[in-house]
């Protein structure tokens, strides 16, 4: 791939993405993939203004010996430097980038009670410092080709063909493959926006999804949300891009106002394995049943991990002619296949999604109807034929996505 290209990703992350401010501390999370694109992200980053770039590498496969061979109290304690290391954060607020490259299969065969339980004891212990942050700091979630995720997407090429052929959709998506990301990314942001101030302006309080695949579902919102879309402002006033790439307009449900049943159209990757073919029943708000073909039980196991688990945290519209679905490519991961299409998120809401969330808590932002969870796990329900009609608080209905598009 093109240095210049490469270069124009990277810089486009550190603006766009992050928004990196004169000073600021950053900390890159990336795996072992891509260091050459790495050393370049960091480099953007020090030209951005920030005073320090951090980089704190994984690698998938130590991940997976390290569940395999750590008993359980071992992966369930947090320990007082990692606690100190997050009040760090706290207290200085860094710019965090996420460098996703893992391999869609790479967990497959560990034991998933093990993980799934220790994830939820270290839970309560992190929470107040993931709380403390939230809205205060920007962040961003970009992909970079690891080989075994391009010979995934790619199965027929040569790995070296592969990861090509995988920058290329990454980049095309992204929309960094032109003379000017930063402008494209400023213009497709204007456009999201005039989106979500449409809907804003209908005060919807009730979406009713179906499509000829089974798709039958009614969720309800929050009487003062919003929908959000693209770039956002942090409570200190930094705006910045969460997603790159990013086609969705967004909205935080009521907790507890979710009827009827929701097939998925595209596979899901959690936690190392895959989910196919599967779909979801909602009785008042809450998962009460689950099928799937392909890893029934991690998804039970996914549904299970909290209270919150089982409800929704987002519903998410994505026309089904987004520049990423058109690829005709299936990413097997969450950040481009989300964006590819109309989807849901069980577990988290966002507080941003509540009108003034700044004059309001956590707490009271939960109260309101965010739902709390430690898991936001999306997944896909867009098809060409996925209609979505809103009521409004007035009673009427407005047509918003027809044939699998927006309807306006």
């Amino acid at each position: 791939m093109k240095k210049t290209l490469l270069k124009n990703y990277a810089r486009l992350i550190a603006r766009v993405g992050v928004n990196v401010q004169k000073g600021q501390e950053v900390i890159i999370h990336a795996d072992l993939d891509q260091p050459e694109f790495i050393k370049m992200l960091a480099e953007e980053c020090y030209k951005a203004g920030a005073a320090d770039v951090r980089v704190e590498w994984t690698f998938q496969p130590l991940a997976k010996i390290n569940t395999r061979y750590r008993s359980h109290k071992v992966l369930s304690r947090v320990l007082e430097w990692e606690k100190a290391k997050l009040q760090y954060q706290v207290d200085t607020l860094p710019a965090r980038i996420h460098i996703v490259s893992e391999d869609p299969d790479g967990m497959k065969g560990i034991d998933q009670e093990k993980l799934a339980k220790a994830r939820r004891e270290r839970y309560p212990i992190v929470k107040p410092y993931s709380d403390a942050m939230d809205n205060k700091q920007q962040w961003c979630i970009a992909g970079v080709p690891g080989v075994a995720w391009a010979k995934k997407v790619f199965p027929h090429l040569s790995k070296t063909q592969a990861v090509e052929k995988l920058w290329e959709a990454i980049l095309h998506t992204s929309r960094a493959d032109g003379e000017d990301p930063i402008a494209a990314w400023q213009a497709h942001n204007a456009d999201l926006k005039k989106r979500f101030d449409y809907l804003n302006a209908l005060h919807i309080r009730r979406l009713t999804y179906r499509s000829s695949n089974g798709t039958d579902f009614t969720v309800g919102l929050i009487p003062d949300s919003e929908f959000h879309g693209g770039g956002d402002n942090t409570l200190l006033g930094n705006y910045f891009n969460p997603n790159i790439p990013s086609e969705e307009v967004y909205i935080s449900p009521m907790r507890g106002e979710a009827e009827g049943i929701v097939y998925a159209t595209m596979p899901l990757s959690y936690q190392g394995e895959l989910i196919e073919d599967f779909n979801i029943r909602f009785e008042k708000g809450k998962v009460v049943e689950v099928h799937a073909a392909k890893n029934e039980k991690l998804l039970e196991k996914m549904v299970s991990m909290d209270e919150g688990a089982a409800y929704l945290g987002e519903c998410a519209l994505v026309p089904f002619t987004s520049p990423i679905n058109e690829t005709g490519i299936l990413f097997y991961n969450t950040l481009y296949d989300e964006n590819a299409r109309c989807h849901l998120a069980l577990g988290a809401g966002f507080c941003e999604t509540i009108k003034n969330f700044e004059n309001y808590t956590i707490e009271e932002c939960r109260a309101k109807g965010i739902n709390d969870s430690m898991i936001h796990v999306d997944f896909m329900i867009g098809s060409a034929d996925l209609s979505i009609v809103a009521t409004t608080e007035d009673g009427s209905t407005v047509e918003i996505f027809k044939d699998g598009v927006w309807a306006f």
